[in-house]
């Protein structure tokens, strides 16, 4: 995996917990997800493809 990665699909791993939104540019489907977990399925009708981290759960911790 690209240390420069900044998308992922559903089912991937989440490598950094925090507030993910998906990529269909309306900004209202959002998940709150934890490192280690698994990404869920894009909201049902949602027109994305993937989930991109809105905001970082731990400021702190390096960027995924």
């Amino acid at each position: 995996m690209s240390e420069d990665k900044t998308t992922w699909h559903p089912g991937e791993v989440v490598p950094s917990s925090g507030i993910y939104e998906c990529d269909c540019g309306g900004e209202h489907h959002w998940s709150t997800d934890v490192k280690g977990h698994r990404f869920p399925p894009l909201p049902s009708g949602c027109a994305g493809e993937y989930w991109k981290l809105d905001k970082r759960a731990h400021p702190d911790e390096e960027a995924p």
